[in-house]
């Protein structure tokens, strides 16, 4: 009685309930929602901390930056239902018409930001991608690997601008994404949001400290970061604890090669790595290969490792 009391205590007041609705929408930064409801982002802030502690709200610190996403699914899907249900009796208030209007100039912003990253970035990336196969065919590749049925809980793991969640997000229940860059996570912000991909939210973490459950994630990808690890093998046992019972791992990165102008130019910790090498540290991480996919370029070959996380076996009893 006592949790319901906080619940609807938090939603006494306009400011919080528009909170709320925008919410519903996508995942927002204090400052995005203060433009948004055109107030002070102290004030923003004390709203904030009122929904959080009645569990409608949650914060996700991303470097200096802190986001606002909904609730638990416990509390926050019996109070969408609500208030779809009375908005369809009472009608849409002014304020969702011009939140909304507002939110517009947010997605706009955000997929602005990320123009401008890729416009900066955009010849250090072309020099890199003119040593091995075009990307569209290595996504063709993931595409055939990965198959078109449900992925389930989808984790991108160093996720960087979003394009695996872009790719793969409307075959899975739900994607997570997970980036150490604050800026990265910005940028794949701005870029999903722009696409117009649902079902997704990201988070600030490490790969050798995942900021998720066990046994959550029925597809995990790593695409091209385990070259920048100085140790793989620690980083592949951290994915296997997050990957569910029958869940698979699809690791995406190069073969040997002789680059060692990559070490420097590109941080790349590794060059490339071999199928026993893999299959050794799935074995070791208590996974088993399933499928390697070799696609050569002109100096660098890129693989696409497939692993998978046995059922648990069940105990036949047999009665006398």
């Amino acid at each position: 009685m006592a949790k319901m009391l906080d619940i609807f205590r938090a939603l006494a007041d306009p400011t919080r309930l528009r909170i709320v609705q925008l919410l519903r929408t996508m995942e927002l930064s204090v400052g995005e929602l203060a433009q948004v409801l055109a107030q002070s982002q102290p004030r923003v802030s004390r709203h904030i901390k009122i929904l959080c502690d009645a569990g409608v709200a949650e914060r996700r610190k991303e470097g200096s930056w802190v986001f606002i996403g909904p609730g638990p699914a416990a509390v926050t899907e019996p109070l969408a239902q609500a208030l779809d249900a009375w908005m369809a009796t009472l009608g849409q208030d002014p304020w969702h018409i011009a939140d909304a209007a507002r939110l517009a100039a947010v997605r706009a912003d955000r997929a602005a930001a990320a123009e401008r990253y890729f416009a900066d970035h955009a010849d250090h990336w072309d020099s890199l991608r003119s040593l091995h196969v075009p990307e569209a065919e290595v996504e063709a590749a993931m595409r055939r690997v990965l198959g078109t049925a449900s992925l389930g809980t989808l984790v991108d793991i160093g996720t960087g601008t979003g394009r695996m969640i872009e790719l793969f997000g409307a075959q899975a229940r739900h994607a997570i994404g997970i980036d150490r860059s604050p800026e990265m996570l910005r940028v794949a912000r701005g870029k999903l949001t722009a696409s117009g991909t649902e079902g997704w939210d990201l988070r600030q973490g490490d790969i050798m400290a995942l900021p998720l459950e066990d046994a959550m994630g029925d597809t995990v990808v790593l695409h091209q970061v385990l070259h920048y690890l100085p140790a793989p093998e620690a980083a592949i046992v951290e994915l296997a604890r997050i990957i569910a019972p029958g869940g698979r791992l699809l690791i995406v990165d190069f073969a040997p090669h002789s680059h060692e102008e990559l070490r420097t130019q590109d941080a790349h910790a590794r060059l490339g790595f071999s199928d026993e090498q893999m299959a050794l540290w799935f074995r070791s991480a208590g996974l088993e290969m399933a499928q390697t996919t070799e696609l050569a370029g002109r100096a660098l070959t890129v693989k696409l490792w497939l692993a998978t996380r046995p059922k648990k076996k069940t105990l036949q009893v047999i009665g006398g």
